[in-house]
């Protein structure tokens, strides 16, 4: 009875339901009975695991976990069972068709919106997702933030594919009861399936932090020499300002100082100032284009220390400078020998 209330009950339903579906294949041969139409389908959320919120320049793992909010929101009846054996067969593929809005072979790939935003790893899969199941782990995805990549709300999408069952069809050649018990002979079921597409949205954030670019600098150093100046602009780009900034260099050769840090205070948003260093070349030096580390450590908003980004310096360093005192003493020398040999010649006539 409660088969024939079921199948009663089928009749008066008749529902659409949201299409995901981009085409049918069946895996195997299709035969045998369809009793029902089940309307349907998976219906997947994604949402983050952990933190949301990220730094600027950083290198982070973001967390995704998945969970299937399909459902079966209808169905209808397409064939009437008409004895013992069908009914059984009834029921058997109701059983079957209750599966369609599980997810199966989802493979999910994170699409960055924003150019401060990269996603460095790539496709994950799950193997299948029940309806109203999570994910037993979440899913990683590697993302760089942009090394100045303001502050606020930067949008993913979540692109998945997955197969999902359509309908089911069964097949037996009879049913026997024995002790009470029936079971079906050559029983079998065939399965059509979707192939489906899914996009949702991810949102991360990046935190209101100092950030710092070097304007415009100034460095005319010669090999060999001492104490030459540095002038470096630094400018707060970031959202928030800092207290006792200092600015300090990573001193490498040819090139040394004893005066590589420089106090730079308290530094607003948008506000900017320069600083001075002296650097010491060594005398062999090669003439060339350098760049020279440099970092500010300064106190946030929270009263932590923070040591911002490496930012480089570039200076140019010119050939020594040549003396002058040696080609001197050699003019010199040479008019001494030339006025003597004159003076000399002078002296024979005379």
């Amino acid at each position: 009875m409660e088969i024939k209330y079921a199948i009663a009950l089928a009749s008066m339903f008749i529902l659409l339901a949201p299409v995901l579906a981009q085409n049918t294949y069946i895996p195997l041969e299709l035969g045998g009975d369809n009793y029902y139409t089940m309307y349907g389908s998976p219906d997947i959320s994604a949402s983050i695991s952990g933190t949301d919120e990220f730094k600027r320049g950083d290198t982070v793992t973001l967390y995704l976990d998945l969970t299937n909010y399909g459902r079966i929101i209808g169905f209808k009846q397409d064939q009437m069972p008409q004895n013992s054996k069908e009914y059984a067969l009834a029921s058997a593929e109701l059983e079957e068709e209750n599966k369609k809005p599980t997810a199966l072979g989802v493979t999910a790939t994170l699409i960055s919106q924003a150019p401060q935003i990269e996603v460095k790893s790539g496709d994950q899969v799950v193997e299948s997702l029940k309806s109203g199941d999570k994910t037993q782990s979440p899913l990683k995805f590697t993302i760089k933030i942009g090394e100045h990549a303001p502050a606020g709300e930067y949008p993913l999408h979540l692109n998945m594919t997955y197969d999902y069952q359509d309908n089911v069809r069964v097949y037996a050649s009879k049913l026997v009861t024995e002790g009470g018990t029936s079971t079906f002979s050559n029983y079998r079921v065939s399965y059509v399936y979707q192939k489906a597409n899914q996009t949702v949205p991810v949102t991360i954030r990046v935190k209101k932090q100092a950030d710092f670019v070097i304007q415009n600098t100034t460095a005319e150093l010669l090999a060999g020499g001492k104490k030459q100046e540095i002038h470096a602009t630094y400018k707060n780009i970031g959202e928030d300002p800092v207290r006792d900034a200092v600015a300090r260099l990573s001193i490498f050769k040819p090139f040394s100082s004893t005066d590589d840090q420089a106090f730079i205070g308290d530094l607003d948003p948008g506000n900017e100032t320069t600083v001075l260093f002296r650097m010491d070349v060594d005398s062999d030096a090669t003439a060339k284009d350098y760049g020279i580390s440099s970092e500010i450590k300064y106190t946030d908003v929270n009263g932590d220390t923070v040591i911002s980004e490496s930012m480089k310096i570039p200076v140019k360093v010119e050939p020594a400078a040549q003396s002058l005192l040696l080609p001197a003493a050699l003019a010199l020398i040479i008019l001494i020998a030339v006025g003597g040999y004159i003076y000399k010649k002078r002296q024979k006539k005379v």
